[in-house]
C-alpha cells in the first residue's frame, strides 16, 4: 500500500500546476500549491501514508459534516431537514442568489455554505458552547485532544466573510435561523478554521466506515440512519457542483475543504484523507481528486460496483 500511495503522490504532482490555491480568505493564500499528502486507514488500524500528510491545514467545509452531525443528534434529522434541503446542485458552494427568489425557500443542501451556516445554528449550545462541542466530538473521533483553531485564519475569514453575511442575513430574514447572525457566523468562521493533517482527517473516514464507531475504543458515537445520511450526502454534495461527476469517476463518499482537504469514506473498509490546496475551478483539490480517483480504480473502492 505505502509503495502504491508513493507512486500516486508522485504522479498526480503533475496536475498541480493546473490549480490555484484560495486567496479569497487571505491567509490560505500563503498555502504552498506543491504540498500533495495522502493517509489511509483500514478498519483494523492500519495507517499508511506518503507525501505532506502530517502538515496542519484549517479543514474549511469538511467542517460542515460534523456539524451535520452533530445537529442531527441534537435536533432528529426531521427538524434539520425542514430548514436544509437534501438535494444536490449545480451552483457553486457560496451561492446566495436561490435563497432571494420566491421559490427558494431552504438551502438546498448541508455542504453548501447557506446549508453549512443554518446546520451550525441548529447545534445545541449557546456562543461558544456549540464550537467546544464540535471540538470535543472531534477530538474524540480522531483520539487527538491536540485539535483547536486557528485564531488568523478564523480572524480573517472572519474579515473577509462578506458573503458569508449577505448569505446569513438571507436565512434570517426567511427565519431559517433564530440567533443573531453574528453569533452564529463567529462560530461558524471558528469550525472552518479548525486545524487538522490527513492522519485526523482519515480517522473521520474510518469512523464513518465504521457506521459511527470509534475506531481506537470501540465507542460508537452516531446510530446507523444518521451515519448512512452523513454518508448519502456526501456521496450527492460533498464536492460542490462537481459532485454528480465526481460520484462517477471516483464513486467514494466525500467532502472537500478550500484549504485543500479532502475526506473520503469507504464503507466498511477505508477512511482517506488528503491535503492539497491547488484547488480546480470547483474548489476542490487538484491533485488530491486525481490521487482518489486512481484510488478508486487501483482498489476497486467505488461504492457502484
Amino acid at each position: 500500500m505505502k509503495e502504491l500511495l508513493d507512486g500516486l503522490v508522485e504522479k498526480n504532482k503533475a496536475l498541480i500546476k493546473y490549480g490555484q490555491v484560495a486567496n479569497y480568505i487571505p491567509l490560505l493564500g500563503n498555502a504552498d500549491p506543491k504540498d500533495l499528502g495522502v493517509c489511509i486507514i483500514d478498519n483494523l488500524g492500519s495507517i499508511y501514508s506518503s507525501g505532506i500528510y502530517n502538515k496542519k491545514f484549517t479543514i474549511q467545509s469538511i467542517s460542515k459534516v460534523i456539524a451535520l452531525m452533530l445537529a442531527i443528534m441534537d435536533k432528529g434529522e426531521e427538524e434539520v431537514f425542514k430548514k436544509v434541503g437534501m438535494e444536490p446542485t449545480d451552483e457553486p458552494f457560496n451561492s446566495l442568489y436561490k435563497l432571494d427568489i420566491p421559490y427558494g425557500d431552504k438551502p438546498a443542501n448541508p455542504m453548501i455554505n447557506a446549508g453549512a451556516i443554518v446546520t451550525t445554528s441548529l447545534i445545541n449550545g449557546n456562543g461558544e458552547e456549540k464550537l467546544n462541542r464540535l471540538l470535543e466530538f472531534l477530538r474524540k473521533i480522531t483520539g487527538n485532544d491536540t485539535i483547536n483553531y486557528n485564531e488568523e485564519v478564523y480572524l480573517s475569514e472572519k474579515t473577509t466573510g462578506n458573503k458569508n453575511r449577505a448569505i446569513a442575513y438571507l436565512l434570517k430574514n426567511k427565519g431559517l435561523i433564530e440567533e443573531k447572525v453574528e453569533d452564529i457566523l463567529d462560530i461558524y468562521f471558528k469550525q472552518c478554521s479548525i486545524e487538522m493533517d490527513c492522519q485526523d482527517i482519515a480517522k473521520i473516514g474510518i469512523f464513518l466506515a465504521n457506521k459511527g464507531r470509534v475506531l481506537n475504543t470501540g465507542e460508537k458515537l452516531l446510530d446507523n440512519k444518521t451515519n448512512s445520511t452523513i454518508i448519502a450526502i456526501m456521496t450527492t454534495s460533498g464536492m460542490y457542483d462537481f459532485s454528480g461527476e465526481y460520484a462517477v469517476r471516483v464513486g467514494i463518499p466525500s467532502k472537500s475543504g478550500v484549504s485543500g482537504g479532502i475526506l473520503a469514506s469507504v464503507p466498511n473498509r477505508l477512511g482517506i484523507g488528503v491535503y492539497g490546496p491547488a484547488l480546480d475551478q470547483y474548489g476542490n483539490s487538484i491533485a488530491g481528486y486525481g490521487i482518489l480517483k486512481d484510488l478508486s480504480e487501483e482498489l476497486n473502492l467505488s461504492i457502484f460496483t
